[in-house]
């Protein structure tokens, strides 16, 4: 049995090389998704982290680094209702097309019980408009995503 995956393919009017700077800039990451900074010296190989107010929320490893065409890394989500779901994979795919670039994102390797399929099928939508809005308009979308929600009632 194949491990559960999510594939989310977007268009965003902007250049391969101002999305690429937007997946692997921290700053800019930190605009778009929701407060959550990503760092890494982006090698392969070389560690990343995903955090929000300096508290690690996901980890891992850069897999590919090819520049305005491909980024790939493990994806270890670190937050407590997230333990034993394993290591999985997220792989950015950009091609240009004219004055906008394909941009597929593919999470994979995912565990077999659903629940972190069904966590980042609400997730990456919301990250993923707002980075398109970002790229397109130069500001984030007004929606607050599920996690934030439920701390606020």
């Amino acid at each position: 049995m194949s491990k559960p995956s999510y594939v989310y393919v977007t268009y965003i009017e902007t250049t391969p090389e101002a999305l690429w700077q937007a997946l692997t800039d921290c700053d800019f990451t930190e605009r778009y998704w929701f407060g959550h900074r990503i760092t890494s010296d982006w090698k392969q190989g070389a560690p990343y982290k995903l955090t929000n107010n300096g508290n690690p929320k996901v980890e891992g490893e850069v897999i590919t680094f090819d520049p305005t065409q491909r980024l790939a890394y493990t994806w270890h989500n670190r937050k407590p209702e997230a333990a034993g779901e394993g290591t999985s994979r997220v792989t950015f795919d950009l091609e240009p097309h004219g004055k906008v670039v394909k941009l597929t994102v593919t999470h994979d390797e995912l565990g077999e019980d659903g629940k972190a399929l069904r966590d980042i099928s609400g997730g990456w939508p919301m990250v993923l408009s707002n980075l398109k809005s970002m790229l397109e308009t130069g500001h984030t979308i007004e929606i607050v995503p599920p996690s934030c929600a439920k701390d606020a009632a």
